[in-house]
């Protein structure tokens, strides 16, 4: 049987043993699917469509290994991507109604933006936290605020994303609490925690403790949700901050893929079996403004982990083996000057995302470069998706793009450059050493570099920023965020710390303290601390006492 024998053998096997998966899971897009000029799309394009087209035995089909066509069977045909709008400001009143909004603007999963104290483990009257408080996000204190944030919202129903690193572990816990008082069990939970701890090192830095204990709460919660919250995806391993911080899209993909390299590693020594907890590994990209250059870099990022997954690692659970991504378009590519030209951006970027076969999608508002979007301009970044879903047939046929020369050629580029960038950090002793020692962060800082200069020189584009620019009046209708928000969270505070029991959150706390000195699962004592109503400051700062606090090198 030749190479085009045994593709067609394949595509008849792929062929029926989809039809049912479409028909099930999303009955009112049966087939035949068909264009507005009234020809037949198929499911899925493969050399067999065209007569003497070469066989690519790396291309494969779609939801079968190495995943470059998509990691399901159906993708788009079956079922659109989640469209998941990252949300979340002031107190956690303002961040309910701004999510009960979105539901019924067709929003189909939420998206949870902490602010900055919260991000880094304090509470709002922590004297740090003065002038952050519900800034660039919805500020979380304890229990008492998870409540009110999700107050209406049926846990069992939603899929819920939340972008949290340092305190992962914590606020899983008060969404676990949450949906235990709603009546919903944690085996019904469905969603994601980032979780990501190197990528703070790397780009972001909210960070709290060292690598090694930071890592230790990640293989908790690896460990703990296998058992307890089986359907919760309990890291989104992040190249989108990477890529923010000024990376190569080549580089995005190597990083990022070496941060979830030491992952598997880490829970793999710790134990844990690899087929356990790499099917709940997700993981989350940017999305910039090069159409071709995204979408083969999605592709490529696929089957590099999915041959690293099989190859390195022994999985033998094809999950295990499948990159399932989240992608945010790029926020360092919104420029405040002419902010309505952020709409086109953000269109062709998510469309990027859509024809790279992302799982979900947050796109960006057209004001986000002048402060935190308004009603009007979530809106809007939500009918982009909406329209691109339903009325441009992207998403009519799984990978339209499959077998284009540039594609292809672009993709299997990728792939190699993100290669060699792995081999260099294996070398250095894995992405932990690399970043200990400045490697990835010297690499994003040039890259940068270049870019910001190339801008400066007028050797790139960035419309109305340094070409067709024009005289533009000062923003106006932007959103602001009530000062008053830090005062009314630690009036709230005090509320709490004079309700609760006091006894039984300090009986929880030194539980959890004693427990952070030896190597047991920290998991069930934060979830403890948790319903007692500890606050999120005094969790953090029982595990401060015991493992430190990092301190960045400073790379120049």
């Amino acid at each position: 049987m030749n190479d085009r024998e045994k593709l067609k053998a394949s595509v008849e096997q792929w062929e029926n043993t989809t039809v049912a998966r479409i028909t099930s899971r999303f009955p009112e897009r049966k087939d035949p699917f068909t264009s507005s000029s009234g020809y037949e799309i198929q499911r899925a394009y493969t050399p067999l469509d065209i007569d003497g087209f070469d066989y690519h035995e790396d291309l494969g089909l779609p939801g079968e290994y190495p995943y470059t066509r998509g990691v399901q069977p159906t993708m788009y045909r079956g079922r659109f991507w989640t469209m998941r709008q990252y949300a979340g400001f002031a107190s956690a009143e303002e961040s309910n109604e701004r999510y009960k909004y979105l539901l019924q603007q067709g929003q189909t999963g939420l998206s949870v933006a902490f602010d900055l104290p919260t991000q880094i483990g304090y509470d709002s009257d922590h004297p740090l936290s003065q002038g952050e408080v519900g800034k660039v996000g919805v500020a979380i204190d304890s229990l008492a605020d998870m409540e009110i944030l999700f107050d209406g919202i049926p846990l069992d129903k939603v899929s819920t994303s939340m972008t949290i690193n340092a305190p992962a572990a914590v606020l899983l816990a008060m969404y676990i609490a949450v949906a235990e008082k709603q009546g919903v069990t944690p085996d019904k939970l469905n969603g994601t925690i980032q979780n990501d701890i190197l990528k703070e090192y790397i780009a972001r830095g909210t960070y709290i403790f060292p690598p090694k204990p930071s890592m230790r709460l990640i293989t908790n919660t690896f460990e703990y949700c296998s058992k307890e919250v089986p359907d919760w995806n309990t890291i989104s391993i992040s190249g989108y901050h990477i890529r923010e911080a000024g990376s190569t899209a080549a580089q995005e993909i190597a990083f990022t893929i070496a941060d979830g390299i030491a992952y598997v590693e880490a829970a793999i020594d710790a134990g844990l079996n690899v087929d356990d907890f790499a099917p709940r590994l997700s993981f989350f990209f940017n999305s910039h403004n090069d159409l071709f250059e995204e979408i083969a870099k999605f592709r490529a990022a696929r089957r590099l982990w999915a041959k690293i997954m099989k190859e390195r690692f022994k999985a033998t659970n094809p999950k295990s083996m499948m990159l399932r991504f989240h992608t945010q378009t790029a926020g360092s590519m919104l420029t405040a000057q002419q902010p309505d030209n952020n709409i086109i951006r953000v269109t062709l970027q998510a469309l990027a995302a859509v024809l790279g076969g992302t799982q979900s999608l947050h796109t960006n508002s057209r004001d986000e470069a002048l402060a935190l979007p308004t009603e009007d301009a979530v809106r809007i970044a939500l009918r982009t998706q909406q329209i691109i879903a339903y009325e441009s047939g992207a998403g009519d046929t799984i990978d339209p793009l499959a077998g284009s020369y540039y594609i292809e050629s672009i993709t299997n580029e990728m792939e190699k450059m993100a290669e060699d960038y792995l081999q260099r950090i294996d070398d250095l002793g894995g992405a932990v050493v690399a970043i200990e020692q400045g490697y990835i962060q010297q690499e994003i800082q040039n890259s940068a570099y270049d870019w910001q200069k190339e801008i400066e020189d007028g050797k790139r584009v960035v419309i109305g920023v340094n070409r067709f620019t024009m005289e533009e009046e000062s923003p106006k209708g932007l959103l602001k965020v009530d000062p008053r928000v830090g005062e009314m969270q630690e009036e709230k505070i005090r509320a709490l710390k004079e309700k609760r029991d006091n006894e039984e959150v300090e009986s929880t706390l030194q539980a959890l303290k004693e427990a952070a000195a030896t190597e047991e699962n920290l998991m069930p004592l934060i979830l403890n601390a948790v319903k007692a109503y500890a606050t999120l400051g005094e969790i953090c700062g029982v595990l401060r006492e015991v493992f430190g606090e990092y301190q960045a090198s400073i790379t120049i």
